[in-house]
């Protein structure tokens, strides 16, 4: 049995439909029923841009891989060096920033 049994129905103008197409394809749900039950029941549709947390998965990941870098040199030779480890610091308070801003824009979402 579907969860969603229930059928609502209502008519718009072609006016109307082509507003309703824009914003749906704008925030980029591709399912009109979901679209319609999530403006229902929410009144809005919020569309993330992503990309600024993209790349800072990216830099994580490069830190990530200097972090095992140094942590391979250190078993291996016993020692690392100062400048590296000040490097890999000023980088992750760089990537600390950067979450730190995108949190607070995150948070201001209404």
């Amino acid at each position: 049995m579907r969860d969603k049994d229930k059928v609502l129905t209502f008519r718009v103008n072609q006016k109307e439909l082509d507003r309703i197409n824009a914003k749906r394809e704008e925030i980029g749900i591709r399912n009109m029923g979901a679209y319609l039950r999530k403006m229902a029941m929410d009144g809005y549709c919020v569309n993330l841009e992503l990309k600024d947390v993209k790349e800072l998965v990216r830099l994580l990941r490069i830190c990530s891989n200097n972090l095992n870098q140094y942590a391979k040199k250190a078993n291996e030779t016993g020692s690392v060096y100062r400048e590296d480890i000040q490097d890999l610091q000023t980088r992750l308070d760089g990537i600390w920033m950067g979450c730190k801003e995108i949190l607070a824009i995150l948070a201001s979402i209404r």
